[in-house]
């Protein structure tokens, strides 16, 4: 059971969701799980116990908490993870999830990415206490912080948290230090709010791509031509499954309106007749391929 923020499609990309999985629901075509109704990234799959994304900061991790109490209560050898920002952390959701998860010692792991700034605002304008791993033990959650640059330090401890987790019904929480090297989103230059210099070295020195590439390269298990062969192979099966997806057909016009209640209500009705009449009214305004 995992609850994300938008930026951990690689953990769904290994649990089996597939390229046109993610290709379908970027371009919110017919195959779309959310049938085109939620912004691109934010990915869901029922199938793979994945919450659908949600951009609002902090609102997954009380969710994560209800959700690891249930496998509690139901008696499930699982937990949940949640995943959220050093930003996340100053909001009143993630204190109200940790001292629910520590009440209710419920299976939950929370992973904190500590990159050092929230969009523009850097850790030291968010708060005073010594990162994030002591605010779980405030609340009496076993805390860990661990180098987020390091692909092995992370796997191990995950690995032990999750053991913890499920054998000892208690939350754990995981703060990854590691930086932001690239811009917040494509309207940001952080260049405005930070030294060049710092990103660069952060870039060059401790990347942690670079870093694992190395390590497996050493023990004779990587090379650069199967790196090549990878990129290469991985380059047209991503292009293959966005020809497909822009082709596909759209989702029904009526997808706008199912699936929260079981009887319509009156102004959600009266809202589908008049967005029909306006498609009818003005068709070289809408693509001929959207179903009405």
């Amino acid at each position: 059971m995992t609850l994300f923020s938008p930026r951990e499609p690689g953990v769904l990309l290994w649990r089996g969701f597939t390229l046109q999985e993610f290709a379908n629901q970027c371009f919110g075509n017919k195959a779309d799980y959310g049938k085109g109704r939620q912004m691109p990234i934010h990915y869901g799959s029922n199938k793979l116990n994945y919450f659908t994304v949600a951009s609002t900061i902090a609102t997954q991790i009380p969710h994560a908490v209800g959700a690891a109490y249930s496998l509690k209560m139901d008696k499930k050898d699982a937990c949940a993870v949640t995943y959220f920002g050093d930003g996340g952390t100053s909001e009143g959701d993630f204190h109200a999830a940790m001292n629910f998860a520590a009440v209710t010692e419920s299976p939950v792991i929370f992973i904190c990415r500590n990159n050092g700034w929230a969009i523009s605002t850097p850790t030291s304008d968010q708060f005073r206490s010594d990162g994030i791993a002591v605010r779980g033990q405030a609340y009496g959650v076993r805390s860990i912080r661990v180098d987020g640059n390091d692909a092995l330090a992370m796997y191990s401890a995950v690995h032990s948290a999750r053991h913890m987790a499920v054998n000892e019904h208690r939350p754990i929480l995981i703060e990854a230090v590691t930086y932001r090297v690239g811009h917040h989103s494509t309207s940001d230059d952080s260049t405005k709010y930070r030294p060049a210099n710092e990103i660069e070295w952060w870039r060059m020195a401790r990347d942690p791509v670079t870093r694992f590439r190395k390590w497996i390269e050493i023990n004779g298990w990587w090379g650069s031509e199967a790196e090549s062969q990878l990129r290469s192979s991985i380059r047209s099966q991503l292009l293959h499954a966005i020809q497909i997806a822009e082709r596909a057909e759209k989702p029904p016009v009526n997808d706008l309106f199912t699936d929260v209640y079981d009887n319509i209500p009156s102004n959600l009705r009266e809202q589908e007749k008049l967005l029909k009449e306006t498609i009818n009214r003005h068709p070289k305004d809408y693509p001929a391929d959207v179903p009405i």
